[in-house]
């Protein structure tokens, strides 16, 4: 385990973030918010370069991290990211600004998730990212699947919930939820899933 934790470690140390992730980045550790890590960003942009992303909708906004990285991938895409907090949102669109992306490109929606996501259309985005309220993961992967088109990607952060969710032992309802949620995306026939261990776990479904 020690030889895969070492691995793990030069997975995340091997990214380099430019100068306005970290500037997003040490910003959120002042306001106590858990970005996605260094090799979870790439993950995401990665996948919308694959994707050939042109809408996103993300879940969960923080001050901007994981949407830069999101684009990062997808240059030309516009950016739908929806949080309750608005006082992070305005700290995201001064992320933004400063990161050079164009104010017409990000969309910022100020609610809860869970009564935004059902006003959105419905298979109208290329890649879902779901990185919000853990307890509700179930109901925002439901409605992220029916926004997403076909072939598009839906992508969960902290899949693996603090590294508990491999743990037996620990059945808390958080860890039962992604537990649940594993099983049954891994057992649909409407999707293909895979799970990476990199952050603390990235589950990746893309819609057949």
């Amino acid at each position: 385990m020690a030889d895969k934790e070492s691995s793990w470690k030069f997975a995340e140390d091997y990214i380099v973030e430019n100068a306005a992730l970290v500037q997003a980045r040490a910003h959120s550790i002042e306001l106590g918010i858990d970005a996605v890590s260094p090799a979870m960003g790439a993950q995401l942009a990665v996948i919308t370069a694959a994707t050939a992303a042109t809408s996103i909708i993300e879940i969960g906004t923080g001050v901007g991290v994981s949407g830069l990285w999101l684009l990062t991938g997808a240059p030309e895409a516009t950016l739908t990211s929806i949080d309750f907090e608005l006082d992070f949102q305005q700290s995201a669109k001064k992320t933004f600004l400063e990161a050079g992306v164009p104010a017409n490109r990000v969309r910022l929606i100020a609610g809860r998730a869970i009564d935004v996501l059902p006003r959105m259309n419905e298979q109208s985005y290329d890649v879902v990212f779901v990185d919000a309220d853990p307890k509700s993961v179930i109901q925002y992967v439901e409605h992220g699947l029916r926004l997403l088109r076909t072939g598009g990607t839906l992508l969960v952060a902290h899949a693996l919930w603090r590294d508990r969710v491999a743990q037996p032992a620990q059945r808390d309802d958080t860890v039962t939820g992604f537990r649940s949620l594993l099983t049954e995306l891994a057992e649909s026939p409407a999707v293909i899933s895979a799970l990476s261990p990199v952050g603390d776990g990235l589950l990746q479904v893309t819609k057949l």
